[in-house]
């Protein structure tokens, strides 16, 4: 809801094409009873509609449930987060039939999460193991719909991290093939796409993530569009709004926009100085930046650049923190609106910060299934 001040020369209909909306909804929210003269100075309510966009949000399956209950009725779909493919194409086994339920009765549609992580996280390996041999790709497909359909779940996501350059064109076979049988057996497909911001981006995160092949084949595509601050880099913005919006420039260009879901974080990194390489940041909660900053008794900064708060502190030695708060969602979410995205993703909601979701609220509207 925005005020609009009138000037000299202003009407019903004027103000309306201004701002895009009917001259009926500025006669009904201001008590105007017919289109008469305005006087110039004149405070009106301006009601824009909002777009209705979709929202995914992961969760481990240890999350509260308490925190989940407040999470879902802003939430499309819930992404658990996850079920490990293995080398001979079974599944590791997820305790998540509560979560499965409770999405459900909050209109929420609850996704499947496959990734090649084992025991030590993302595995090159692993993916190439299972991308070169189409009767693993067989038995892996199989049990996913085994258990998509014991279960209950309304897609599956893919979300396959560090696969060989090499290995490109063999990932997007998959993709292909088991878009297919997905879409034939009515479940959603969602892939998850490291940050690019051109086609031919080098490093094994980005190189077999090929856009295009994923923008035509996949319902939804979720930019991870987080992680320039990380554990174990340099002190920065987990989420800066410039180096976002650089992807999604990209983004759009090969992915039809109404499938791109821009990845939101849901955290922050504590980092002590001065830093030194290879040491690992602290992960906190956006609401534990926010406590440590009162404790400390620091003012909170926000950059301009990248639209993102930080503070800096001393328990003997210098730290600073990075994280999340209404501004810097509020920029963030506008790119949604600028891109004619369809809409963002959480990572990760097992920590619960309303600002997530009220910010949200009051800029959009919400799908439920």
């Amino acid at each position: 809801m925005d005020i609009y001040i009138t000037k000299a020369g202003d009407n019903l209909k004027s103000i309306a094409a201004n701002n895009k909306i009917s001259p009926v909804d500025i006669m009904e929210d201001n008590q105007i009873f017919e289109d008469k003269p305005l006087a110039q100075g004149e405070a009106l309510i301006i009601r824009r509609s909002k777009k209705e966009i979709v929202v995914n949000g992961y969760v481990y399956p240890n999350i509260n449930i308490d925190t989940l209950y407040a999470s879902l009725p802003y939430l499309t779909y819930l992404s658990i987060f996850s079920y490990h493919a293995t080398e001979n194409g079974s599944l590791s086994a997820v305790n998540d039939k509560e979560l499965i339920g409770l999405a459900f009765e909050q209109g929420t549609g609850p996704f499947m999460t496959i990734t090649n992580m084992n025991d030590d996280g993302f595995s090159t390996d692993l993916a190439h193991t299972i991308l070169s041999n189409q009767q693993i790709q067989n038995t892996l497909i199989e049990n996913i719909l085994i258990e998509a359909e014991f279960k209950g779940f309304t897609g599956i996501n893919i979300d396959f991290e560090y696969i060989a350059p090499a290995d490109k064109e063999l990932y997007n076979e998959f993709i292909r093939k088991i878009a297919g049988i997905m879409h034939q057996n009515n479940y959603l497909l969602s892939t998850s796409l490291a940050p690019k911001t051109y086609k031919d981006q080098p490093g094994t995160l980005y190189e077999a993530h090929d856009y295009a092949v994923h923008g035509l084949y996949a319902d939804y595509v979720i930019l991870m569009t987080y992680e320039w601050g990380y554990s174990y880099g340099p002190p920065m913005a987990v989420a800066p709004v410039n180096q976002v919006e650089r992807v999604i420039s990209y983004a759009v260009s090969e992915i039809p926009s109404e499938k791109i879901l821009m990845g939101i974080p849901n955290y922050g990194y504590d980092w002590t100085l001065p830093y030194v390489q290879g040491t690992k940041a602290r992960s906190l909660s956006n609401t534990m930046a926010r406590e440590l900053a009162r404790e400390k008794g620091v003012e909170i900064q926000f950059d301009e650049v990248a639209k993102t708060p930080y503070f800096n502190y001393n328990d003997g030695n210098e730290h600073v923190v990075w994280f999340e708060d209404a501004r810097s969602l509020q920029a963030k979410y506008e790119l949604v609106s600028k891109y004619n995205l369809g809409g963002i993703s959480f990572w990760n909601l097992n920590q619960l910060f309303n600002p997530n979701f009220l910010v949200l609220e009051n800029m959009y509207n919400i799908k439920k299934i």
